[in-house]
C-alpha cells in the first residue's frame, strides 16, 4: 500500500513541481557541498594564518629576549674584562668601574657583586654588605660558575636574599654568575662575578604580549621550569595548572595539544645559548570558525543561495513546461477522439520534435483507422465469397447426379458412401462459422471431396495423402486446401489422356507448418503462375468453387501474418507444386478468437515492454 501511495503521490506531481524539485534539491546539494569545501578551506587558511602570526609573535618576543640577556652578557663581560681582570685587588678598588657600569643599567640590574673562592665579597653595587653568617658557596649560582667556567649561568627567578638592605628585602631577580680570575699581587684566584637581574625588566618584555582572545605566552627554562606566566600566580597557588613540563620537550614550531580536555595550538621557539623557551597557548576553538556568527553568517549565505537558486530554478521550470502543458493539452483533446486537432508545437527543439511526432501519429492512426476500415471490409467481403461458394451449385448437383446414377444402377454400398462424404463436406465447410480449424479436419475435408470427385471422374486420377502425426492438432485455415486441390483437378488433369495423380503431404519444421498439393497435370508458365496472385486476373472456375490462389494467399496472411502464404512451383508438362507455409500453432491456443497474425503481433508488443 505504501508503495502504491507513493507510486501515486509521484504521477498526480506535475512535471514542473517535480523539474523545480529536482533542480532545487541538486542545486541545493552541490552549494551545500561548495560551501562546506571552502568552510573546510577558509578554516583551514585560517588556522594556517594564525598559526603563522603567532610564530612570527612569538620570535619577535624571543628576539627580545634574546636582545635582552645580550646586554646582560655584555654587562658581564664588561665588568670582567674592564675592570676585574686588569686590577690589582690588593692596591686597587674596583668600586668606580661597579658603579659606572651599575649606574648605566640600573634599569635592569638591582645588584653587581664580586666573590672569591671561599664566598667572601671583595666588591658589590650598591649593596655595601652581605647578610651576617651567610655562607653563599653552597648556593646554586655559586656551585655553576665553578662547574663550567667558560660559561655564563643565569639561575631561575627567585627573591634577592644576599644583601643586607631594607630596600632590596623582597626584590625578585634572576641571577647571572661567571667564574673570573682575581689579581692580588703577584698571585692569582679564581672568584665569582654576580650580576643580578631585575624580574620586573624581563617581565616587562612580555607585558601586552598574547595571541588572540584567550591566547597567552610565557617563558621557561630549559628543564621546563616557568621562568615568566601571566597567569603565575594562580598557578603557584595551584588554582590552575599548565602544560610546561611537556612542552620543554617540544621542537620548535607549532604543535597541536590537548591538555584538561581542550585542544589548544602551542608554539615554540628556543633562545640561544640559555635553552630557555618562549611559548604561544592559543586555544583551537579561537582559530576555527565554529563561532556563533560565523555559523550565522554562513546559514544566512546558505538560505540567500537556496532562495535564489529556487527563483532560478521556477524560471527555467516554467520554460521547460510551459510548452508541454500546450502539447498536454493538444493530447488530451486527441484522446477524446478528435483526431483532426491541430498538435501544438513549440518550445525547445526536443518538446517541438515531440509535437512533431505526435502530430505525425494522429495523422498515421487516422491512416490505419481508414486501413482498417478498408481491411474489415474486405475481410467480409472475402467471407462472404467463401461461404458462398461452400454451397457451389455445380459441385452439388454432380455429386446428387452420380449418386441418383448409383441409385439406379443398385450401387447402394457406393451410393451410401458418396452421401456420407458429401455430408461431412458440408458439415466440415460450415465448422459453426470458425475460420480456424484442426489440420486433422481440414484434411478430412479435402478428403471427402477427392473421395467424391475419385467417383466423378471415374477413377480418372489416384490421391495420396501423407501426414505427419505431430501435426493433426494444430491449427490450419478452413478450406485453404480444397480450392488448390479443385485447380488441379479441374485445370491440371481434366484434358490429360494418362492418370493423373495428386499427393498431399503435411510435415512439420520447428515453428513451421507446411502443406503441399502436388499433381503431374499439364503444368503453367511463369507468367501464368504470376498471374494468380495479381490483382487484374482472377482465374476461376465454373465447375469448381470459384475460390481462386490468390484468395487463399490472402486469407492465410490476414489471419497468420505476410511472412506466411504460398508459393508455387510449375512446369508444362511437368506438372505442379504449391506450398503453403503457416506457423505450427496448437489448435488450443487459439480457438479461433482473433487472428493469430494479431495475437502474435500483441504477444511481441507485450514482449517488447
Amino acid at each position: 500500500m505504501k508503495k502504491k501511495k507513493n507510486s501515486r503521490f509521484l504521477h498526480n506531481n506535475s512535471i514542473r513541481y517535480t523539474i523545480f524539485t529536482y533542480f532545487t534539491v541538486t542545486a541545493l546539494a552541490a552549494s551545500l557541498l561548495i560551501t562546506f569545501s571552502l568552510y573546510q578551506r577558509l578554516s583551514t587558511q585560517v588556522s594556517e594564518t594564525v598559526k603563522e602570526e603567532n610564530q612570527s609573535l612569538i620570535n619577535q618576543v624571543a628576539r627580545s629576549v634574546e636582545n635582552y640577556l645580550r646586554t646582560v652578557m655584555r654587562l658581564s663581560d664588561s665588568l670582567y674584562y674592564g675592570a676585574i681582570k686588569n686590577a690589582d685587588l690588593s692596591s686597587e678598588s674596583i668600586n668606580s668601574e661597579f658603579t659606572l657600569l651599575y649606574d648605566n643599567n640600573k634599569d635592569s640590574v638591582d645588584n653587581i657583586a664580586l666573590f672569591t673562592q671561599d664566598g667572601t665579597m671583595v666588591e658589590a653595587v650598591p649593596a655595601s654588605r652581605i647578610k651576617t653568617n651567610l655562607d653563599v658557596t653552597g648556593d646554586e649560582w655559586f656551585t655553576n660558575a665553578f662547574e663550567k667556567t667558560e660559561n655564563q649561568h643565569f639561575s631561575n627567578p627567585h627573591v634577592q636574599y644576599i644583601f643586607d638592605g631594607n630596600e632590596n628585602q623582597y626584590r625578585w631577580v634572576i641571577s647571572l654568575s661567571r667564574a673570573v680570575e682575581l689579581t692580588e699581587g703577584t698571585s692569582t684566584a679564581q672568584g665569582v662575578l654576580l650580576v643580578d637581574l631585575s624580574y620586573s625588566s624581563l617581565e616587562h618584555l612580555f607585558n601586552g604580549v598574547t595571541t588572540g582572545t584567550d591566547g597567552y605566552v610565557y617563558l621557561i627554562s630549559s628543564d621546563g621550569e616557568i621562568l615568566y606566566h601571566p597567569k603565575i600566580q594562580l598557578i603557584d597557588s595551584g588554582r590552575i595548572q599548565e602544560n610546561n613540563l611537556a612542552v620543554a620537550g617540544y621542537k620548535d614550531g607549532n604543535h597541536l595539544e590537548k591538555f584538561e580536555g581542550k585542544e589548544r595550538i602551542v608554539t615554540v621557539k628556543s633562545i640561544g645559548y640559555t635553552g630557555w623557551k618562549v611559548v604561544g597557548v592559543t586555544p583551537k576553538n579561537v582559530i576555527s570558525l565554529n563561532t556563533i556568527k560565523t555559523r550565522l553568517f554562513i546559514v544566512f549565505i546558505i538560505m540567500l543561495i537556496l532562495f535564489i537558486l529556487m527563483l532560478i530554478n521556477s524560471y527555467i521550470s516554467s520554460r521547460i513546461t510551459n510548452p508541454i502543458k500546450e502539447l498536454e493539452k493538444s493530447v488530451g483533446v486527441l484522446e477524446e477522439g478528435d483526431l483532426d486537432t491541430p498538435v501544438y508545437i513549440g518550445g525547445s527543439y526536443e518538446i517541438q520534435h515531440l509535437g512533431t511526432s505526435i502530430n505525425n501519429m494522429a495523422r498515421q492512426i487516422r491512416v490505419l483507422m481508414d486501413d482498417i476500415v478498408r481491411e474489415h471490409e474486405a475481410k467480409r467481403k472475402q467471407e462472404f465469397d467463401t461461404l458462398q461458394s461452400q454451397i457451389n451449385p455445380h459441385f452439388l448437383y454432380n455429386t446428387l447426379d452420380i449418386i441418383v446414377w448409383m441409385i439406379e444402377n443398385e450401387q447402394k454400398t457406393e451410393a451410401v458412401r458418396v452421401v456420407t462424404a458429401l455430408a461431412r463436406f458440408f458439415r466440415i465447410s460450415l465448422s459453426k462459422g470458425k475460420s480456424i480449424i484442426t489440420v486433422k479436419d481440414e484434411l478430412e475435408h479435402v478428403r471427402n471431396y477427392l473421395m467424391i470427385q475419385h467417383m466423378r471422374f471415374k477413377n480418372k486420377f489416384s490421391y495420396y495423402i501423407d501426414v505427419e502425426e505431430d501435426c493433426t492438432e494444430l491449427a490450419s485455415l478452413k478450406l485453404m486446401l480444397q480450392p488448390l486441390v479443385e485447380n488441379a483437378i479441374y485445370h491440371g488433369m481434366e484434358f490429360m489422356d494418362g492418370d493423373g495423380e495428386i499427393n498431399l503431404r503435411v510435415w512439420k519444421e520447428e515453428d513451421d507448418l507446411y502443406f503441399t498439393v502436388r499433381d503431374n497435370g499439364l503444368g503453367m508458365t511463369e507468367e501464368h503462375v504470376k498471374s494468380l496472385f495479381s490483382d487484374s486476373i482472377h482465374i476461376t472456375s465454373t465447375k469448381g468453387s470459384g475460390i481462386g490462389v490468390k484468395n487463399v494467399n490472402e486469407r492465410i496472411k490476414l489471419y497468420f501474418g505476410e511472412e506466411y502464404g504460398l508459393t508455387i512451383d510449375s512446369e508444362l508438362d511437368e506438372g505442379t507444386t504449391i506450398t503453403i507455409h503457416l506457423p505450427a500453432v496448437p489448435y488450443s491456443q487459439v480457438q479461433d478468437e482473433g487472428t493469430i497474425a494479431h495475437k502474435r503481433k500483441a504477444e511481441r508488443s507485450e514482449e517488447e515492454r
